[in-house]
């Protein structure tokens, strides 16, 4: 077991010393350990699943139960023991030691390894409004989290605002993003959630070498420390706390065609053809703000189809799905004042407020608005009837942009007297929340498509798939999307992904364009998406670049079976679909920096090339492991313990991609849409070697529908093989049950004699 110490330090509201602060009475009270100071109430609980809870509650303030990111139930703390000095708590494998006086709390594992204290500062005085909740670091200790920011993998020595903002046209480093979290890890195998999503900043130790704090304008005095025995078992039980993500449609991980933006039906219905002319796969198609208006200025809020360039909108929704092709629609919460549902808006009175009850307009970028309030029930019904009427006409999924939300006064009052900046964090969770919840109601078979560029933590679990904004297309901004999304993935938002190819700008090269879509095989979504100053879509390149394009496109498809098995685990154990290499590796301490290399699963190393016209690529690999090509089967090895860093000659139709020794890599043979997938086209690959005797993978088939409340209705397909002296022996298994078994006498290995391939046919 790794040792590490940490000191949680806290400041209130007025001054004291530490060491008077000392404990009067305590009690145990339901599940929660009610322990009074002579400054106020601590509240100590346990979600079991190495979960704890600590909150503050200054004397006559109730202890309040609210939270938006937490919905695992409380289960019954033990008492170890109490003396004149001490009380000793356990829940699951941690102990907490409390020290009567001088106040103090330890965090110890069940060995007795303290792993984590509180020690009250002492002559601290913040605002009454506020909060601050710091914590003692080790010197030695990487760390993580803030959530979506371009700053290097150890995000110690920075100081991030916590208010979620649009970074336009960022690179290789972007302090203030979409999505900010008030949430921190460490390499010493721990998390820190803060329970209060207000406005702020978290310090990593940029002010003081030795301390993380979290200072925030408002909100509960309330933290979870999540523990667990590896890096798989920290996301399981913090997506236990906060809820784990629905599995979203299988269309999610085909090819998408986008652009900002599609300006007519008969444009969308172009492109579409040119797709199935160059027989590239696409399964959807996303609209931009021209399907509401004519302009992108004036226009936002209209939420209906611009008649004059889509005059049937039905008919042409339709005609996509009868394609299967998914037309999914971009929304926004701001109505204009020049808008067509201005006057309907007021009159449904769905708007925010200033503190007079006014309600409050504001010039920004597309024009004068006002701002759905997603707090007020009586716009969320107002909102969803819309996003119903649309769902019922044909459109498959959703769009939410601008939802942080991009301009957001800190003079609003929102519905319940919430000041703007007390909920800016959590506004896009509510949006999300509103339309996952309209879903549930309305649409209970049907798995929801909603990309999302904002939110908080926890919204993983109401289907929000987020993307990392406006980046620059430039090599500067690919070189930051690796980073971003093993951050976020760690978090649990395992969906982040990019505007593959570049968003904002009109530099145009091919070669950034192939690399960022061969890099996005091994990514959550692939969805090209660009200013249409130049095309996102590989049907408007040349047509070497297209073929490339094509190649990629083509792989991510054969990827299917593997990537949708990742995508089930995700949603049952809450694991990254993008895997930095501590995951794995946790003792490695290039591992825990890099982003040169990642995994996609625990098969794939992935290494994207991020420099132009270079002709040989690093690429890391981790310490005592055995890896194979996926294109060549040359074989790597690393017997040390530590990283090794070898050059890659690099080719234009690939980036390095190598595959762990002895996996299995199931696949799909050649198919343009995701609905024609099915288990008849199975293969699967095994990827044999040496140092590996045996293996299994489960890959995951269903019908694509399913109750967001309900179990999955899933086939499985087992592959187990094992290598022993009397040869190699492979099973299959459907559900449980002997499908399929192959020997050495009836498989065909390649020419290294590490890889078969068993094509699974005629499957009931």
């Amino acid at each position: 077991m790794i040792r590490f110490w940490a000191v949680v330090l806290f400041c209130f509201s007025w001054l004291h010393a530490s060491s008077q602060t000392k404990v009067i009475s305590s009690e145990l009270m339901d599940s929660i350990l009610v322990i009074e100071t002579d400054i106020g109430k601590y509240h100590i609980s346990s979600y079991g699943h190495g979960i704890i809870e600590v909150s503050f509650s200054e004397h006559g303030k109730e202890f309040s139960e609210e939270s938006h990111a937490v919905i695992a139930r409380r289960i019954p703390l033990k008492f170890v023991e109490e003396s004149k000095k001490h009380l000793k708590i356990k829940s699951g494998e941690q102990k907490i030691v409390i020290h009567k006086s001088p106040f103090k709390l330890y965090f110890e594992l069940e060995n007795g390894t303290a792993f984590l204290n509180q020690n009250a500062i002492s002559n601290t005085k913040i605002d009454s409004d506020s909060i601050q909740i710091a914590f003692d670091i080790s010197k030695d200790e990487v760390l993580y989290g803030g959530g979506a920011r371009a700053l290097g993998m150890n995000r110690r020595g920075n100081n991030l605002e916590l208010y979620n903002k649009a970074h336009y046209g960022y690179e290789e480093r972007s302090e203030l993003m979409n999505y900010t979290l008030p949430i921190f890890l460490s390499s010493k195998k721990y998390l820190v959630h803060v329970d209060n999503p207000t406005k702020g900043v978290l310090d990593l130790a940029a002010s003081d070498s030795a301390q993380v704090r979290f200072d925030l304008i408002a909100g509960n005095y309330r933290y979870h420390v999540i523990t667990g025995q590896n890096w798989d078992a920290i996301l399981y039980n913090y997506t236990f706390l906060t809820g784990r993500q629905p599995l979203p449609p299988l269309f999610t991980f085909g090819n998408f065609a986008s652009r900002f933006g599609y300006r007519s039906a008969n444009q969308v219905n172009d492109v579409v053809r040119r797709f199935k002319e160059n027989k590239i796969p696409l399964d959807a198609v996303i609209l931009d703000l021209y399907w509401f208006g004519d302009s992108i200025k004036g226009t936002m809020g209209n939420l209906d189809f611009h008649l004059d360039s889509f005059p049937e909108p039905t008919a042409f929704l339709q005609n996509l799905r009868t394609q299967n092709i998914r037309p999914i629609l971009i929304t926004e919460p701001f109505i204009l004042t020049s808008s067509n549902r201005w006057g309907e808006s007021v009159q449904a009175d769905i708007l925010s407020k200033d503190s007079s009850g006014n309600i409050y307009t504001y010039d920004f970028y597309f024009g004068n608005t006002g701002l759905i309030d997603v707090f007020n029930p009586k716009a969320r019904s107002w909102f969803w009837n819309i996003y119903k009427d649309l769902k019922k006409k044909g459109v498959d999924g959703f769009w939410g942009d601008l939802g942080e939300p991009e301009v957001h006064p800190s003079e609003i009052v929102h519905f319940g007297g919430e000041k703007a900046d007390e909920v800016h964090n959590i506004f896009g969770h509510e949006w999300a929340k509103l339309i996952y919840e309209g879903y549930k109601t309305d649409f209970p078979e049907e798995r929801l498509f909603n990309l999302m560029r904002s939110g908080a933590a926890g919204s993983q679990r109401f289907g929000l798939i987020p993307w990392s904004g406006d980046v620059n297309r430039t090599w500067g901004g690919l070189r930051s999307q690796v980073e971003i999304a093993l951050q976020m993935n760690m978090q649990g938002l395992a969906y982040m992904h990019s505007d593959l190819g570049g968003f904002a700008g009109d530099y145009d090269d091919n070669e950034l364009y192939t690399r960022w879509l061969q890099y996005g095989v091994f990514q959550p979504v692939f969805r090209p998406h660009a200013q249409e100053e130049v095309p996102s879509e590989p049907v408007f390149k040349d047509k070497e670049t297209m073929k490339l394009a094509k190649q990629a496109i083509d792989l991510r498809y054969a990827l299917l079976p593997y990537n949708y098995s990742l995508a089930y685990r995700n949603t049952y154990f809450g694991e990254p679909l993008m895997r930095p290499l501590f995951f794995d590796f946790p003792e490695d301490s290039v591992a825990q920096t890099t982003t040169i290399s990642y995994l996609w699963g625990k098969s794939f190393l992935i290494t994207p090339i991020l420099h132009k016209e270079i002709e040989s690529q690093e690429v890391i690999i981790p310490p005592k492991s055995v890896w194979i090509d996926y294109y060549t089967n040359e074989r790597y090895e690393n017997i040390s313990e530590k990283s090794a860093v070898i050059l890659k000659e690099t080719n234009e139709s690939s980036i390095p991609t190598l595959v762990r020794a002895g996996s299995i890599i199931p696949e799909v043979s050649p198919i343009t849409n995701t609905a024609q997938y099915s288990p008849d086209k199975l293969i699967w690959k095994l990827y044999l070697d040496e140092s590996v005797t045996q293996n299994e993978f489960t890959v995951y088939f269903d019908n694509d529908k399913r109750n967001l409340s309900s179990a999955f209705v899933s086939d499985e397909y087992k592959l187990s093989y094992e290598r022993n002296d009397n040869g190699l022996f492979v099973k299959v298994y459907k559900n449980g049950i002997l499908h399929q078994e192959f020997y050495d006498n009836n498989v065909i290995l390649d020419e290294d004699n590490r890889n078969i391939t068993v094509v699974i046919s005629n499957v009931d």
